[in-house]
């Protein structure tokens, strides 16, 4: 019996200046390691590589946010479109029905990524004296738009 708990003093303190030995040889090298300045510029690197990834990955879930706040004003305003033009159907006709209807379809064609397949769509769809509104008021719409978004760049350019 005492043989045997020699021998297990004897592994015990062999595995323990194992475990010391392991250790003294990992902070050695880590602190060999911490100290190399081609380490730290490869860390750098390394940190502002991953920055720009965050950076590039935040840009894009911000563009897929702003097209999928697009594609719904799109679809809201083919839909009220269609509800303003239903109603002016039932109604006798009415050109007030027909123009809210004819404003919500250019907003659509505005923010349309492909707005000539869309009135293509609208010239098939659509009867004809509203697609001649719709023809009509387009340039205005365009025109109106385009003055607000230079107005806007403005005011993003103002600093005051």
């Amino acid at each position: 019996m005492p043989c045997v708990r020699t021998l297990l003093c004897i592994l015990a303190t062999l595995g323990a200046c194992g475990a010391v030995a392991f250790l003294g040889y990992c902070v050695y090298f880590d602190k060999k390691r911490r100290g190399d300045p081609e380490f730290k510029r490869r860390l750098r690197d390394k940190r502002r590589a991953e920055q720009q990834k965050a950076k590039e990955r935040g840009v894009q879930a911000r563009e897929s946010l702003k097209n999928e706040k697009l594609q719904e004003f799109f679809l809201q305003e083919v839909q009220m479109g269609e509800l303003w033009l239903s109603r002016g159907m039932i109604i006798i006709t009415f050109l007030g029905e027909h123009k809210m209807g004819v404003e919500h379809l250019t907003n659509a064609i505005l923010v349309c990524g492909q707005p000539q397949k869309l009135l293509q769509v609208f010239k098939q769809t659509l009867p004809p004296v509203v697609f001649d509104m719709l023809m009509r008021k387009l340039p205005l719409i365009c025109q109106q738009f385009e003055a607000e978004m230079h107005e806007q760049e403005c005011l993003e350019d103002d600093p005051e």
